[in-house]
């Protein structure tokens, strides 16, 4: 949620309320099937939330390639490229998703490939629903 919350409403602001709902839920739903091709033989109940929270990873590199966040590191907190942060948090899950696959790491319920395919969903949708308010604020 603390991804949502600083990622979100950027996102929201460039699609707009109703198309960031519309975008958020697809993200939701590409999530959960994404784990679902992974893991059909599972009975742990696919909700998709944390993918779409995925999505708008992907929608915000794609709208904010220059963007900054605060990061705590240590005992201080510190502006760093919010392309870095959501690279490194990208690459943990595309590799934990790899060994949940292969069954060399315990996933401990998380769904890694809901994570990709929702992040993968958003970038994707972003050229869609960016439309002509993306390429008012590029311009």
């Amino acid at each position: 949620m603390l991804y949502l919350w600083i990622f979100g409403d950027n996102v929201e602001d460039r699609f707009g309320h109703l198309k960031f709902t519309i975008f958020y839920l697809l993200c939701g739903l590409a999530a959960t099937f994404a784990q679902l091709a992974f893991s059909l033989g599972s009975n742990v109940p696919n909700v998709g939330a944390s993918g779409a929270i995925a999505g708008v990873l992907g929608a915000y590199i794609l709208l904010f390639p220059q963007g900054t966040v605060r990061v705590l590191q240590g005992q201080q907190v510190i502006q760093m490229p919010a392309l870095i942060v959501i690279g490194i948090w990208i690459v943990l899950q595309f590799f934990s998703g790899i060994g949940s696959i292969a069954n060399t790491a315990q996933t401990g319920g998380v769904a890694y490939m809901a994570h990709i395919g929702g992040f993968l969903a958003g970038f994707v949708l972003t050229f869609l629903f960016r439309g002509s308010r993306g390429a008012q604020a590029a311009g």
